[in-house]
């Protein structure tokens, strides 16, 4: 614990923070006038006004802001003659613990932590009150605490499965090209061999050979530097063949526990890398697996393959029941959008505004990363 590193991305002051110390500033100046019972008035109020700015450094700088506020409240108990400040708007202190351990390091969540019991136990013993009032106040702490941890850890495990899908997604892709660039070079190789035999009694093949290589080796390279740019996120590369659109087909048809689904291709996509069809491929792949799986009552899956000049256009939607996205995307949607960045091209996935999901992704027709 004493070497966790702080929490990645804390973000910094939002509008929700400037709203909430204009709210308690004359929340707490308020309820020192209507609470005619509260001791040490001036003390308290003027404590728990001074302190409402320490929420907008929570996040950046918990440790200091923990010491501040929980430091300043035992010596304004020390002041007032052992007499915990009872301002009830002193509740937002809480946040404070809550984003020393969502955000700060193990040695600053330690240290803080240390702060606010010692601090505690200091209010319980001088201003003692009951067992269970002195339990309640660890119990909170404790409780805080806790729930900051355990957004913190859930956060990371989300962050460490979302990395992993990304992983695999570079792997699918990495091998595509790799199949695609050995199809290349084969091609060449075959072509070579095929003008070096035809070269004495027709010269003209041995040319046509040469256009012919030239052309695969541009393809070649092409595809060759879209590799590059994946391998060299350290993404291993194995053997597996890639598919295409032609192989769309087998996704039509009836699914034995969900929707028929039918399959629809406009315009030319002859001459499209092969990185840029299995990308397809897996696209369409996936949205309809995903609507056999979680499409309510829906009948129908349509995947629509439209080819441009300059790019190509998938959507596949369904009809089925009215939904509502689910907060964060999954993991598979996110391998989607992971997939069609890395060929330059986006991928959206949401509800249609009447019924249904619709996945829609536009690749660029030249399969390379910007």
């Amino acid at each position: 614990m004493w070497h966790e590193p702080r929490s990645p991305d804390a973000p910094r002051r939002v509008w929700r923070d400037w709203v909430l110390v204009g709210v308690l500033l004359p929340v707490a100046l308020l309820e020192g006038v209507v609470r005619p019972d509260m001791p040490s008035r001036v003390v308290s109020v003027g404590l728990a006004a001074g302190l409402v700015p320490t929420l907008l450094w929570r996040r950046t700088r918990p440790l200091p802001m923990v010491v501040l506020a929980f430091g300043l409240s035992g010596v304004a108990q020390v002041l007032t003659g052992g007499v915990s400040p009872e301002s009830n708007t002193m509740v937002y202190l809480l946040l404070l613990p809550y984003a020393l351990f969502r955000w700060g390091s193990g040695r600053e969540a330690i240290v803080g932590l240390a702060v606010i019991l010692v601090k505690t136990a200091f209010s319980v013993v001088v201003d003692y009150r009951g067992p269970a009032d002195a339990a309640a106040a660890f119990a909170v702490v404790f409780s805080v605490v806790a729930v900051g941890a355990a957004f913190r850890y859930r956060t990371r495990a989300r962050t460490r499965e979302l990395d992993q899908v990304k992983l695999l997604e570079r792997e699918q892709l990495a091998r595509d090209l790799h199949d695609t660039v050995a199809h290349h070079v084969s091609a060449m190789a075959i072509r070579a061999q095929a003008g070096l035999a035809m070269a004495a009694s027709r010269p003209d093949a041995a040319t046509e050979a040469l256009r012919v290589i030239e052309a695969e080796a541009a393809q070649a390279l092409t595809e060759m530097r879209a590799m590059v740019h994946v391998l060299r996120r350290n993404t291993p590369a194995d053997l597996e063949p890639g598919r295409g659109i032609a192989d769309l087909s087998q996704l039509e048809g009836p699914g034995r526990s969900g929707p028929s689904v039918r399959v629809e291709v406009e315009g030319d996509t002859a001459g499209l890398p092969p990185s840029v069809e299995a990308a397809i491929y897996r696209l369409s792949q996936e949205s309809v697996t995903n609507a056999r799986r979680h499409a309510r009552h829906a009948t129908r899956v349509l995947v629509r393959i439209s080819a441009g000049d300059t790019s190509v256009r998938l959507h596949v939607s369904d009809d089925g029941d009215p939904v509502r996205p689910a907060g964060t995307p999954g993991y598979g949607i996110t391998g989607m959008i992971e997939r069609a960045d890395l060929l330059g091209g986006t991928c959206v996935a949401g509800p249609n505004p009447d019924r249904g999901w619709s996945v829609t992704a536009v690749l660029p027709r030249t399969g390379v990363t910007g």
